[in-house]
């Protein structure tokens, strides 16, 4: 990866007062329950590259209301170091479905998560996305 973090996105997708969870199915934070996201592409805007990851990531469209907040995963011993701009999100369409990327998936209570392991900050993005969408 490099010297230098890599730029991220996630979505947190909101359908009926919950929100979108996936379980990482693969990296450093495999098994940990998180927002569909992912790395950002050379020539791909923010809001672009939230959108496709959150399609190939768990087949689901949506609306992008905001900027919900800013994570930062800091350099680990392999080396994975992100800054990820979470965005917040109204569904659209597509049901969820567990993908290569995300081996569970569900709408969760954006309260308590349904007291998943969950990566660190989550509770505070989704909670100011909630705010974002008026979940």
């Amino acid at each position: 990866m490099g010297d230098r973090p890599q730029i991220g996105v996630s979505t947190a997708v909101f359908r009926d007062g919950r929100v979108l969870l996936a379980q990482r199915g693969t990296g450093s934070l495999r098994g940990r329950w998180s927002l569909p996201g992912g790395r950002v592409e050379h020539g791909e805007t923010l809001i672009e590259a939230a959108l496709r990851e959150l399609d190939e990531e768990v087949l689901v469209k949506a609306d992008i209301v905001d900027l919900a907040g800013i994570v930062q995963v800091m350099p680990r011993s392999d080396g994975f170091h992100y800054v990820v701009l979470a965005f917040a999100g109204i569904w659209v369409s597509g049901e969820p479905q567990i993908t290569t990327e995300a081996s569970d998936i569900r709408w969760a209570d954006p309260v308590t998560l349904d007291n998943l392991h969950v990566t660190d900050d989550l509770h505070r993005i989704v909670a100011r996305a909630a705010e974002l969408v008026k979940a």
